[in-house]
């Protein structure tokens, strides 16, 4: 069910009121679920039915993006702003150190609660964070473009585009490898959501140095990536491990960038799999079967 919520947001800038939109079904473990930057909630729509069958599943729109409107002036989209903000919003809601799970800037936010102790475990698709300088700059100029694009496009040609697999994949080939799959109203709604983010020029300009560079530990960690990403290239998962040793990598054969949609049940597995009690064994997995 789609709500808001208000509360207080203890910042390194002082106590702010943030107003954030989510949705929340399901029964079990509670699992937040975090998009990247210029999506909304809905990115998650594919697996969401499949999570909630085992996990409380709470989907929420990142601050300035898709329903949730953008931080006070006071505060910058940054790294450490946004995690304060998401564990206040968790307590807020009564959740105890959630399950976390994010896609690309998503991930890196999945990351970032996980070290500060406000995840029970962390899965993160295509984590942002783990770039070369080159890398990161190429993909800063892909986003920069898209959104230019989004804004550019009249409503009603988004709309008759979306109706061909041509026209979606003309939207949307960057992020996702199957482009076609995607319903003519979700490529609809998330290029509206990329044109009217308002939190997308500073989140992404407070992203230029951005490198996560430490372990995540005491908690399970899976880092899971396409094998077809476009936007943070594979081996960025490569470098990730080197980051987290004790991290289960997982490669998702046939997937782009945002692979909710790429394949639900693969993806629902994994974040399943990552959301489940571990072993200590299982701690020291350093990849799956199929290596990236």
């Amino acid at each position: 069910m789609s709500a808001t919520l208000s509360f207080t947001a203890p910042t390194a800038h002082g106590p702010q009121d943030v107003t954030l939109s989510y949705a929340r079904l399901g029964a079990g473990e509670p699992l937040l679920l975090l998009h990247g930057i210029g999506h909304h909630r809905q990115a998650w729509d594919p697996v969401a039915d499949i999570l909630a069958t085992e996990r409380e599943v709470i989907a929420v729109d990142l601050p300035g993006f898709g329903q949730s409107a953008a931080l006070p002036p006071s505060l910058p989209h940054d790294l450490p702003t946004t995690t304060a903000v998401l564990g206040a919003f968790c307590a807020a809601l009564g959740l105890d150190r959630p399950h976390v799970a994010g896609n690309s800037l998503g991930g890196l936010l999945a990351l970032e609660m996980g070290r500060d102790g406000l995840a029970r475990s962390v899965t993160a698709l295509s984590p942002a964070g783990f770039w070369s300088q080159a890398e990161r700059r190429y993909a800063f100029g892909v986003l920069t473009g898209m959104r230019r694009t989004a804004r550019a496009l009249p409503l009603p040609l988004v709309e008759r585009m979306s109706r061909t697999a041509a026209g979606r994949t003309a939207l949307t080939s960057t992020i996702y490898a199957r482009p076609a799959r995607r319903s003519p109203e979700a490529v609809v709604a998330e290029t509206r959501a990329l044109a009217h983010a308002e939190g997308f020029a500073e989140t992404l300009r407070a992203g230029r140095t951005v490198q996560f560079t430490d372990d995540v530990p005491g908690i399970p960690v899976t880092v899971a990536w396409g094998s077809r990403d476009r936007l943070l290239v594979p081996r960025q998962g490569v470098r990730a491990k080197r980051v987290l040793p004790r991290a289960r990598l997982v490669r998702l054969p046939g997937c782009g960038h945002v692979p909710m949609n790429d394949d639900p049940a693969l993806v629902a597995r994994v974040l399943l799999d990552g959301s489940r009690p571990q072993p200590a064994s299982a701690s020291r997995t350093t990849r799956s079967t199929v290596g990236l």
